[in-house]
């Protein structure tokens, strides 16, 4: 069959060029190999809980963000409901228990009532993030600085720099390595437009933008999975895929195919020859990123009803003292590792009956730490490290382990395995300062990457940006 425009990967970087694509009038094929739409936009359900994957909140949404345009252009507006989370996060170790806010003035006030000699340093930090957009036009910040170079250039209290770093987990797992200009812009978006939840959880919007599609004579599969692509003269002309393990392949032809997967595992499996190697050689200076670790709970009687106040909780180990110490923490044993954890309570979600709770741990995470296991030693760590965090989330909350009902740990093995992803990871390449800097072309003409593992990087708001300019590029090359 012939399409306008073939969709590989049903991930929310797919399905927003899909349905943009379908909205522009495009014959769209969208082909997903997992049993659901949006990738690690996804819920699964756990007794009379629903899970959420891996949305904790989404930035933005302000009125000149983005993705709120976004969302209006495709009519998902009044399908999908944000709800503001209360905070921007608590920042808890052993000498410090800060909650921050979204709002930056606030903050300004309370970091430097918390530490008044760095009161010079904290207003830089501010003005830069609130600030960046010009400053980056303007030269003034390097594409080659990192975060923990400029942390370490304006204060000097080692503390005020970890609280500020709090989240540094969205993002990526050594702040000396990741680059300044992508965090000051992610860290802009939330202090602009706060975090927010979406009711009933993240396949709530992913099923939107696969009704969009559906609803404008687009056709999605699912449980489907592209094997190779068809190509020749230097275009490609089609995508052979097959139902999932069974039935034949099917070879179907298109003008434009977008790539919503990663491109290290697209390129050793679906191309050979020149263009294989092409591809592999304009990525072999990148290194994919951090994965994470989730240890899933569902409670008899949420937090929020034991008094717990915070949504967002980022426990950093004592052993942590500063900068240096993170990225060796972030490879320690998972008895120290520092974690965040997410009380959906605190907000109405929509996960859970009525009195009780749905909540999540996570961490930084490796695939190395998973392999050469056999399944039995596989499994039996798992409970090992599901017992573990069990106890760190009863010091923090007391009490709660006996309210646990059900608990449930997702590894980065468990991301590999799920999103096809090298090493799990979850923000595609690392975002270091020399990933910004370098845009990845596609070997043909007529493909389209859009995933976190484009220039707009990692995090719901990069895939969402990278597959709605991947549809403007089809839409505006086709007019």
């Amino acid at each position: 069959m012939n399409y306008d425009c073939i969709v590989i990967g049903g991930g929310l970087g797919g399905l927003t060029a899909g349905a943009k694509l379908a909205k522009s009038g495009k014959k769209v094929l969208l082909i997903e190999q997992h049993d659901r739409p949006g990738g690690c936009a996804t819920t699964f359900k756990r007794k009379d809980f629903k899970i959420e994957v891996g949305l904790h909140e989404m930035d933005g949404l302000h009125p000149r963000d983005m993705k709120t345009r976004i969302f209006k252009d495709l009519g998902i507006t009044d399908q999908v409901e944000f709800i503001k989370v209360p905070e921007f996060y608590r920042f808890v170790n052993s000498r410090y228990d800060v909650v921050v806010s979204h709002d930056p003035v606030e903050m300004t006030e309370k970091l430097i009532g918390l530490f008044p000699d760095e009161e010079e340093g904290i207003k830089a930090y501010y003005d830069t993030i609130l600030n960046i957009r010009q400053a980056m036009k303007k030269g003034e910040i390097d594409a080659n600085d990192n975060l923990g170079d400029f942390l370490d250039r304006i204060i000097n209290h080692e503390d005020l720099k970890l609280i500020l770093l709090g989240n540094l987990g969205y993002f990526h797992d050594d702040p000396y390595n990741l680059s300044l200009g992508y965090y000051c812009m992610a860290q802009n978006s939330y202090y602009s437009g706060g975090g927010n939840f979406i009711k009933g959880g993240s396949q709530v919007l992913s099923n939107a933008m696969m009704n969009v599609i559906r609803e404008n004579g687009g056709r999605v599969l699912l449980n489907h999975l592209v094997t190779r692509l068809v190509y020749r003269d230097n275009l490609l002309k089609g995508v052979v895929y097959q139902a999932k393990g069974v039935g034949p392949e099917i070879t179907d032809y298109a003008s434009d195919i977008v790539l919503n997967a990663s491109i290290p595992q697209a390129a050793e499996k679906l191309l050979n020859g020149e263009e294989k190697e092409s591809v592999l050689d304009s990525f072999s200076d990148l290194e994919p990123g951090a994965s994470l670790l989730t240890v899933y709970f569902g409670f008899k009687t949420s937090p929020s009803r034991m008094g717990y106040k915070h949504y967002s909780t980022f426990v950093y180990d004592g052993s942590v003292k500063s900068q240096n110490d993170i990225l060796k923490n972030n490879r320690s044993d998972f008895k120290t590792r520092s974690y965040t954890f997410v009380d959906y309570s605190q907000i109405d979600s929509g996960l859970a009956p009525v009195g009780k709770g749905v909540g999540a741990i996570c961490c930084i995470d490796y695939t190395d730490d998973w392999e050469g296991m056999s399944r039995i030693e596989y499994k039996s760590r798992k409970k090992e490290v599901q017992k573990i965090f069990s106890e760190r989330l009863n010091e923090l909350i007391p009490g709660i382990i006996d309210e646990i009902e059900y608990c449930e740990v997702g590894t980065a093995k468990t991301v590999k395995r799920y999103t096809l992803n090298p090493k799990g990871s979850v923000y595609g390449f690392a975002q270091t300062p020399e990933r910004t800097q370098k845009k990845l072309k596609p070997p043909f003409d007529n493909l389209h990457y859009a995933s976190a593992w484009t220039q707009t990087g990692g995090g719901f708001s990069g895939a969402i940006y990278s597959g709605y300019l991947a549809a403007m590029d089809i839409v505006r090359k086709r007019r």
